[in-house]
């Protein structure tokens, strides 16, 4: 049997890869190859955001009967970091190093942080509390993640 946490741990670590794709390109400032790697970044950050949000999230509070607790505070979480690769978003498009490294710091803090808390707690509650939906919820979050992904080394 596959764990959620493995499965969604990996999917950090790829999310990972390609901030430092991204980060390489800006500062060669290579402005063509940094916005393509932006995109595939955003797209692999919001898909990783909706597998949890909208499937695993939704499967632990309806398992724990609560929408308080971890799952409200890492939403909260997610968009303080959409709310930060925006500001990313705005300095690839204006080709602006300065910025764009001011918001990357910032945003690599607050990823590893919130990655931490996502691998050392939730997850491994997501594994105790839904150890029989494994297999089921992990399908759904890699059909969800499927549609419309290019593969982030392509």
């Amino acid at each position: 049997m596959n764990k959620i946490s493995d499965y969604l741990g990996a999917d950090h670590a790829r999310c990972d890869d390609l901030f430092e794709h991204l980060e390489l390109f800006v500062n060669q400032a290579k402005w063509e190859d940094a916005e393509t790697a932006f995109e595939k970044f955003e797209r692999a950050m919001e898909r990783h955001f909706g597998m949890e949000e909208t499937v695993l999230f939704v499967a632990f509070e309806q398992a724990t009967g609560s929408s308080a607790g971890p799952t409200s505070i890492m939403r909260m979480e997610h968009q303080h970091l959409r709310d930060i690769i925006g500001c990313l978003s705005e300095a690839v498009r204006q080709h602006d190093a300065d910025d764009f490294f001011g918001n990357a710091d910032t945003l690599r803090i607050m990823m590893h942080q919130h990655n931490q808390k996502e691998e050392s707690i939730l997850y491994l509650m997501t594994d105790r509390v839904l150890s029989d939906r494994h297999d089921e919820i992990i399908s759904v979050m890699r059909q969800l993640g499927t549609v419309g992904v290019v593969d982030y080394l392509g």
